[in-house]
């Protein structure tokens, strides 16, 4: 090799040492899936991920029979046969959060909820809102961080009691928490309850979803 070579070999090695530089390690997190018509690559925190498609039973129109302790008299509950309830991906949010919306009677009464569910892939966590026809406010239930990928979700939040607890709750902060069981035989449960101040958690509603079609 001449000394005229030396400066083109500098040269040629720098730009092979840069390319090394720029390329992704071994322990780099770039193994890409494909979700959903998306590639989601691991450690991406904006696609959908594997998170989301754990959640792909919930879709599809359902028969909702609903216990309700709370506005039953004597120790019984009230059960309402009668609900319809619909779930779907909400396509223009990139299919980031899905729609549960219930109709039926509660009580005897026209019943209405509104669902919208969601993963942060950030937090590592599901986010649960609903508004419905019976309280005045908004319940919103944010999950722990958690890795694990089982059936069962349990998200906690709270709200001011407008009364629904009785009177002597009425303006106070509840503790509660919905747990959504999701089973592969095309049923699965949500579950919701409270912890009242100085009182054991406990369940007040429970929603047994039926599919009826997808």
């Amino acid at each position: 090799m001449n000394r005229g070579q030396l400066p083109r070999l500098a040269v040629v090695l720098a730009a092979l040492l840069g390319l090394a530089a720029a390329a992704p390690s071994e322990t780099a997190t770039t193994t890409a899936h494909r979700t959903a018509g998306a590639t989601y690559t691991s450690g991406d925190n904006l696609t959908p991920g594997p998170a989301h498609r754990r959640l792909d039973p919930l879709v599809g129109t359902w028969k909702a029979t609903k216990t309700n302790w709370l506005l039953g008299e004597g120790g019984k509950p009230v059960v309402s046969t009668d609900m319809t309830v619909k779930v779907r991906w909400i396509k223009k949010t990139g299919g980031r959060f899905l729609s549960e919306e219930t109709s039926g009677t509660l009580a005897g009464r026209p019943y209405f909820r509104l669902g919208v569910l969601g993963h942060s892939t950030i937090d590592r966590r599901y986010e649960w809102t609903t508004f419905d026809s019976v309280t005045p406010t908004t319940m919103a239930y944010r999950g722990a961080p958690q890795n694990a990928t089982t059936s069962e979700i349990s998200m906690p939040g709270e709200f001011t009691d407008p009364g629904v607890l009785g009177p002597d709750y009425l303006g106070k902060t509840i503790p509660m928490r919905t747990v959504i069981t999701i089973r592969p035989d095309n049923r699965h449960t949500i579950d919701l309850y409270f912890t009242p101040p100085g009182q054991s958690e406990r369940l007040v509603d429970r929603v047994l979803y039926e599919r009826r079609t997808r």
